[in-house]
Order: C-alpha cells, then structure tokens, then sequence
C-alpha cells in the first residue's frame, strides 16, 4: 500500500519529464518486445547455447538481466492482459480468462500513453486473442493502430511472413520528429505450429547440442527436434530485434527508447505453456535505458511480475493522473529503483500465480482454478477443482496443451500402453495441493505435499497467499469463482485465432460452430 500511495502522489504530480540526478530528460520512447511462448532461460544471456540470440544479448549486455521475472497467468490473453493493465486478474474482471471480451470501462497503458500524446502501434500480436470491444464506433485498439501490412519470405512455412522490423520503419516514419513513441512488437514465433524438422535443416542444429531435456518429458529424438524448431523461431524472432535496434540507431533514439524483452508465457510445449509450474511463469526479461541504468551488464535478483509493467512505464514515462484514467490504482510498483541498481526494504518477497479458463473444451467451457504462490524457495499451487482435467478434456484433444510432436509422442506412448508416466505428468489429473523445493526439483515433478515435514510450511505460505488474495478481491477467496468461469467466450475471435495458430494441430475434427453451441459440450 505504501508503493502505491507513493506512485499516486508522484502521479498527481502531473510531471512532463523525468528528472534523473537533477537532469531534465526529454521523455522516453517505449519499445515492449514480446517473443511468443518463450521459457526461461532460453535466450543466449541466460546462457543456453542452442539457442542463438546476439541481439537479446546486447540488450543484457547494455542493460539489465532480471533472474526473477514471472506472468502470473501462464496463457497470452490474461497475462498480455496484466501487462496493459498492472493489475492481476482476479482485478480485471472478464479478461482474467483466455479468448475474453475486453471490460468496457478498463483502460490500456497503451491507450494512457497515447493520451499523453505518445505516438503508439503495434506489429504482430497485440493483446489477443480476444475481443477488445468497440470505442468511438470503432473497435478498440488497446496496443494501439495496427503496423503488420508489410510483409518477408519467412524461413520456414510455419514462421509468420509479418516483416516487424519494416513495418517499425513504418510506424517511425508516421510520427512527428519530436513526438514519443511507444512501440508494441508481438512476435507471432515461437508460438505453434512449427516445421517439423526445420531446426536441424535450415538452423543446422545439432540435438546432441541440447544439455537437458526435462525431466517431465521422454528424452527422444522427436522431442530434440521439436526443441530445435523452437530455438529457430526464437532466433527469426531476435534478428527481428536486431533490425529494430539499427533502425534505433539511424534515427538517433536508442538511448532515449526504453527497451523492455521478455515473453508472455512459457514455451509451447506440454506442462509449461497454460499451466502453474515454474517453468510455465518464469521469464526472461531485459531491459536497457542508459539514462537510468548505471549498471551496466548486471543482473537483478529480485522478484518482479507483469503488474509491474504498467506502473513503470507510467512513471518513467511522466503519465498523471488524467492520462491513467481508472488504471491508476495499479497492482504492482515501479521497477525505477531496480534501475537505479537499488532494491527498497519493502520489495516484494515472493509473487503470486493465477489460473481460470484458458482454451475452452471442457463440458460448459469450465476453467481450471489454480491459485499460487512462489517464495525464494517454494512453490505451492491450490487446484480448486482437481476433478477436472487440468490440461483439458481427452475428448476434445487436452486442448490447452498445443499440437506438437513432443505432444504427440507422449500420447502415443500412453494410448499404445508403453509408458504413461509422462502422460500422468503433463495430462492425468492432479491432486487439489502440489508444493515443491525448486532448489532440489526446478522443474516441479516431485510433488511433496504430503511430507509431514513440509506442512507447517505449506499452511504458512497458503495464509499468506490466501490473505493476500483476499485483499487484493479475489472472488474465489470469497467463494463466487463461479463467477470468473461465467464470462463468456468472445467466440468471434476464436475460431480464426485457432485456425491461424494451431493450423489443426488439436482442434477435433467435429469442431462445432459456436452458433450452434448450445450445451458447451464438444461431442464425438
């Protein structure tokens, strides 16, 4: 409450510039660089070699690297939606859920900067998928106009032919020499469908390259492979960057852009993607802005979260109270001090995971309610309805889980009866309490909630999430989570969403136009 009452008086203020060390600044330009499904650590900074990202590495090497950085909701619509709003979920009504309707009195930080006179757009994925209501007549744009006409070959036939970096050239050139701008660049890679094959063939992978595979997947061929299909996307998705930033430069604004890389979820594969693990939350983010960061090339332990985005642009960008409108009341705080290189007493000691409806399929297009809570050390995640199906229904294809050949070969496994321990971990049900030690067990596949050692920690950390969440507004905690799995589907947006993306990886075959969806229930 202090940090916020803190960032409200700054923003009554009503400040045009920042002032850093006694010196006016002119304000800052904004470029949010989000890669599509990308887990940490896989970019070259973190220090995974079979993934190649020069690009992203010059911006940890002239900027910040944070360690700590997670989504609270592990799915692109509800965590795009924390990001342009810096609150959770359980604060946003509707878009707390994938495939939402945007609430018509919640505003964007997108639409406050260009309030405040920013020059704004976006290229590729903005906040979707989802329906984001009309304004003024005319369909919102809560990332602002549209920059993705221009297009490239791609490399591959499943990389998007969006030319970001030209279509940025374009948004640069529309704007008033002096005008800030603010910038959106949606990466659609490494989001499925992949070119089977396509890391080894065009990248010239090596699988033998890849260190590890987790331990919640069968360490095989086909699994390398579909990890080396998505290190190529991740690097079409960084040379992307890479023009960007020369772009940058020519114009003689990289120093005045604050430069934000991180990811909207975790990467698309089985039990990451969609669910509450560590890996599923845990991002890779960076940041560069000279006239701030003193440290450069340093790393940043702390924990942070996508509530924090909003306030920290609204800071550093000068935003008062006129330009915020309702977003004012944000939850999370500026990250401005981590900048600085200082880390205040009160900062947050751990963050808190969420999950309602993703991808519909169940029976009445029921959601998965998971609530969580990530410590230094601990993770515990409270499934509210264990019963169901946490990856989604077998009928309709686990459709929270996308189409992949890792997918694939895991249910192969299980429906010809050879192994299905790892269909168990990424697919069966789960029990209503999951904790884990992730200094022994990162990847969450040693559930030890009934450890009789570990239940006195386990009550503890669920007090305190659970008090926490009660006031914050949660209305599960108040016994109406009912009420979340109500807001209906934006069924407009879905189907060209699904047929765009997934190409038929898991959609079944009897795929049932919404208007004639009466009973929620997908059949045989």
């Amino acid at each position: 409450m202090k940090q916020l009452l803190g960032l409200l008086l700054l923003l009554a203020l009503g400040f045009a510039c920042n002032l850093e060390d006694g010196h006016e600044l002119k304000p800052p330009n904004v470029l949010l660089v989000i890669g599509d499904d990308i887990s940490f650590p896989h970019l070259g900074a973190y220090g995974t070699k079979w993934i190649e990202t020069p690009h992203c590495d010059r911006i940890a090497a002239e900027g910040l690297l944070f360690n700590n950085a997670f989504t609270p909701n592990a799915k692109c619509g509800p965590s795009r939606s924390i990001i342009l709003t810096g609150r959770h979920g359980w604060q946003l009504g509707a878009a707390i859920n994938h495939i939402a309707n945007w609430p018509d009195t919640l505003g964007s930080i997108w639409e406050s900067l260009a309030q405040a006179s920013y020059h704004t757009g976006f290229t590729g994925k903005g906040w979707a998928p989802g329906n984001p209501g009309m304004k003024d007549n005319q369909r919102r744009e809560l990332t602002g106009p549209n920059y993705s006409e221009l297009k490239l070959s791609p490399p591959t036939t499943a990389i998007s032919d969006i030319d970001y970096a030209a279509n940025f050239a374009t948004f640069l050139a529309d704007r008033d020499q002096e005008e800030p701008f603010a910038f959106w660049f949606g990466s659609l890679e490494p989001h499925r469908a992949y070119e089977f094959g396509s890391g080894i063939r065009i990248g010239g992978k090596d699988p033998a390259a890849i260190d590890r595979v987790p331990p919640y997947w069968p360490d095989v061929d086909s699994v390398r492979q579909d990890l080396l299909d998505y290190a190529l996307e991740i690097e079409h998705f960084d040379q992307q960057l890479g023009q960007m930033l020369a772009l940058l430069e020519a114009e003689g604004e990289l120093d005045n852009t604050i430069i934000i890389v991180t990811a909207d979820n975790g990467m698309p594969f089985p039990r990451v993607k969609g669910q509450a693990y560590h890996d599923s939350h845990h991002l890779p983010f960076l940041v560069r802005y000279p006239p701030l960061i003193k440290d450069a090339g340093g790393q940043v332990d702390a924990f942070i979260d996508f509530t924090d985005l909003a306030p920290t642009l609204a800071d550093l960008c000068g935003l008062n109270e006129e330009h915020l409108g309702n977003l004012k009341h944000f939850q999370g705080r500026s990250l401005r001090p981590l900048l600085r290189g200082e880390q205040p007493e009160d900062w947050r000691q751990f963050v808190l995971f969420e999950k309602e409806r993703h991808d519909v399929g169940r029976p009445q297009d029921q959601g998965y309610p998971i609530r969580g809570i990530r410590s230094e050390n601990d993770l515990l995640l409270i499934n509210y309805e264990p019963e169901r199906w946490p990856a989604g229904d077998p009928v309709t294809g686990y459709l929270n889980t996308d189409g992949s050949a890792t997918k694939s070969f895991i249910l192969n496994q299980a429906r010809n009866g050879i192994d299905t321990s790892f269909w168990q971990m990424n697919f069966g049900r789960r029990p209503a309490i999951e904790f884990y030690q992730l200094d022994q067990d990162p990847h969450c596949v040693n559930n030890l909630a009934q450890a009789e050692q570990y239940l006195p920690r386990i009550e503890e950390l669920r007090n305190l999430m659970e008090s926490e969440l009660r006031r914050q507004g949660d209305l599960r905690m108040q016994g109406l989570g009912e009420q979340y799995e109500a807001f209906p589907v934006a069924w407009e947006s879905q189907r060209g969403y699904y047929e765009q993306f997934m190409a038929g990886d898991t959609l079944p075959a009897n795929w049932i136009n919404p208007s004639d969806r009466e009973s929620g229930l997908w059949v045989e």
